[in-house]
């Protein structure tokens, strides 16, 4: 499953791990795509072709301490995750707003580039987004297995019950638990093997939330008032057979964020983007194209309508 056509940009002295395909004239829009927590930018590897497909210059991204990249200097958290989003666009030269497509942890690292960074942001794709709720049913078990199978003397004993707990939590993802190959299990152990994956997860971890008490409120609170003020066009996709990031997250975003779109999809778990390849592509084709088309209409505000770019973003709501 690890995709074949991967490079390496640097990011301030670092190395980050990135795909890109698609439009390379430089008019037709860009698309950045997150992965969620513990997860590498193969997670997209569907969609990203889907999308490259349709006409978009698409671009996918390990963050840092997770995927195929090393970690970067100072703690994990959203702040350095949003940081090394900017840092590839611009080791890409890419200075458009761009149309940033985010899962699970990646949903709220793309919120916070919003926040942060305004005028690099055209639009947000929100799928099973972290941040709308407490729960957060991440197991710890691979881990603790994993740990436990390097070991001298015992570790032998552990390592299938740390390959047993990697397949389950890889099924746990999906409603249809066929769509956790061998290939993509063999992946996750890929990426779970990494020097920096243990320290990235728990330091990422303990700035969010740890799964006995759930994530905690207040980043919570501060990034959806922000992400609401700001306004900007947003498309909210959920699985309804999520057991990572219960559906009752779905219904709190749309609470809080009533300017956006949203879609719920039947039977599907915490990874739309593989569960629904086809599907969820092409409703975010669409939304892209609503937005584009509403820049496009937009009135200058040069030439004295100043509620133009509110007015336009308003046309996203559904």
């Amino acid at each position: 499953m690890t995709a074949a056509d991967t490079t390496y940009v640097d990011v301030d002295g670092h190395p980050i791990r990135i795909r890109v395909s698609g439009d390379a004239s430089g008019d037709g829009p860009t698309v950045v795509l997150l992965h969620g927590i513990a997860r590498s930018l193969e997670d997209w590897q569907l969609t990203h072709d889907l999308l490259a497909a349709r006409g978009h210059r698409v671009i996918s991204t390990d963050l840092p301490g997770f995927g195929l990249t090393r970690r970067m200097k100072g703690r994990a958290g959203l702040a350095s995750f949003a940081r090394a989003v900017i840092g590839v666009l611009d080791a890409l030269g890419e200075r458009r707003p761009v149309h940033l497509m985010g899962n699970s942890l990646g949903g709220a690292v793309a919120m916070t580039v919003a926040a942060e960074y305004p005028d690099r942001v055209a639009a947000l794709v929100l799928a099973n987004s972290a941040g709308f709720g407490r729960e957060a049913n991440l197991s710890l078990r691979p881990m603790g297995y994993a740990v436990l199978a390097a070991l001298p003397g015992v570790g032998k004993r552990f390592r299938g019950r740390a390959r047993e707990a990697g397949v389950q939590v890889n099924r746990d993802l999906f409603h249809d638990p066929r769509h956790a190959t061998e290939e993509l299990i063999r992946h996750a152990g890929l990426v779970g093997r990494q020097p920096d994956f243990r320290a990235t997860f728990v330091a990422t971890m303990l700035r969010l939330g740890v799964p006995a008490l759930g994530s905690y409120p207040g980043w919570r609170r501060a990034l959806l008032a922000r992400t609401a003020a700001a306004r900007v066009p947003t498309l909210v996709v959920w699985g309804d057979a999520d057991s990572v990031l219960p559906v009752t997250h779905f219904h709190a975003a749309v609470a809080a964020l009533p300017h956006a779109r949203s879609h719920l999809f039947p039977a599907t778990g915490h990874l739309p983007q593989i569960e629904r390849a086809a599907e969820f592509t092409a409703l975010a084709d669409g939304f892209l194209d609503s937005v584009a088309g509403s820049a496009k209409d937009e009135p200058d505000p040069a030439k004295g309508d100043g509620a133009g770019r509110a007015a336009a973003r308003g046309t996203v709501k559904e």
